[in-house]
């Protein structure tokens, strides 16, 4: 697809450091427009700033919307990596058709994404820091009625981030929600679309409210199965094997979750992705049994959680320190995305 360039008046200083997450963003973003008539069409790349939107456009009115995430890091001899973003392009998809959204063909997803970031890589920071990449697709057609909308934009936005928790690797302290639900069986939980975070933050606001860094939720149907943590899927090692939820519909694939099941099979790792009540965790936890727990998502790659809140109970976690198994992974995963491990996978993905 020809992408038109629109140069900017004066490029923005490049901080250095202190990024904060999702706060800055780049000189340029990505934009592209559909209709029922041309399809994907005018693919430009132009300066960062304010969209001209009709007060009238469906996702303002009926949340037709989806996103995805994905980091570009800098290696120590300046080449600029992607992480499996191929997997990024097909989640992308699979949320669209989910919302009656058209699909971005996982080959133009990844045409535009790279032209951007050709044009943007001098903002790639150095390890520890990365370039955090925000594709989403958004209705605009002008009409106050619930349907499909017939027009839709795609855009890409870059963002230089730190660390996704001021803890770093730090673990957290995590509040188990048994009042509010995250999604049920045949709902959205699969797919990354804002209405399902804008209908988490109450929950997560209560939660820091009392000084815990995340929410853990259950299943919305019994509410006794643990699904995911906040943004992020989790992974409990208990007895030497470690136990995540199933892909069954109501929580998200996630390509960190995906990538840490392969390296833990690839090295012959005891884990089993399978139903796991909140009663068999919290029991764990008092026996001791439950060795190591962490989040998994692409902001924080891994956030070791040292402490469950649940019905006025606490259990701590592997003496709220970072475990063996958690800090390998951890290891492994960022050594590859940052080009310090060999990529045996072929998970990476060069811009040039």
């Amino acid at each position: 697809m020809q992408i038109h360039f629109i140069p900017a008046a004066q490029l923005k200083p490049k901080p250095e450091s202190d990024f904060g997450f999702g706060k800055i963003f780049t000189d340029y973003m990505f934009e592209m427009d559909y209709d029922e008539q041309l399809g994907w069409h005018d693919a430009q790349i132009r300066p960062y700033g304010p969209l001209k939107l009709d007060p009238a456009s469906l996702v303002l009115h009926y949340a037709q919307e989806t996103f995805e995430g994905l980091k570009a890091y800098r290696t120590e001899d300046g080449r600029i990596l992607l992480f499996r973003p191929e997997m990024n392009a097909r989640r992308l998809i699979q949320s669209n058709q989910r919302l009656c959204m058209p699909e971005i063909p996982e080959a133009l997803f990844l045409e535009c994404l790279e032209a951007l970031l050709r044009v943007e890589r001098d903002w790639v920071p150095i390890a520890p820091s990365s370039l955090y990449i925000r594709p989403f697709v958004f209705a605009t057609e002008a009409a106050v009625g619930v349907h499909p909308s017939s027009k839709y934009k795609f855009m890409i936005l870059l963002s230089p981030v730190g660390a996704y928790y001021a803890d770093g690797l730090n673990p957290v302290r995590i509040y188990v929600e048994d009042e509010y639900i995250r999604a049920t069986p045949g709902g959205t939980g699969a797919v990354k679309c804002g209405g399902n975070y804008a209908a988490s933050i109450i929950a997560q606001a209560q939660a820091a409210r009392c000084g815990f860094s995340q929410v853990l939720w259950l299943d919305g149907k019994e509410r006794k199965y643990v699904e995911e943590v906040g943004t992020m899927n989790v992974m409990f090692k208990i007895k030497g094997q470690l136990i995540t939820a199933p892909l069954d519909g109501t929580i998200l694939p996630g390509i960190t979750r995906d990538s840490i099941l392969h390296l833990m099979r690839e090295h012959g790792l005891s884990v089993k992705e399978r139903p796991l009540t909140i009663d068999e965790l919290m029991d764990a936890g008092r026996t001791g049994q439950l060795e190591e727990a962490f989040g998994t998502g692409t902001a924080a790659v891994i956030s070791p959680i040292g402490q469950l809140h649940y019905k006025g109970e606490t259990i701590r976690i592997h003496n709220e320190k970072i475990g063996p198994l958690t800090q390998w992974l951890y290891d492994t995963l960022t050594g590859i995305q940052w080009g310090r491990i060999p990529d045996s996978y072929g998970w990476t993905h060069e811009i040039v």
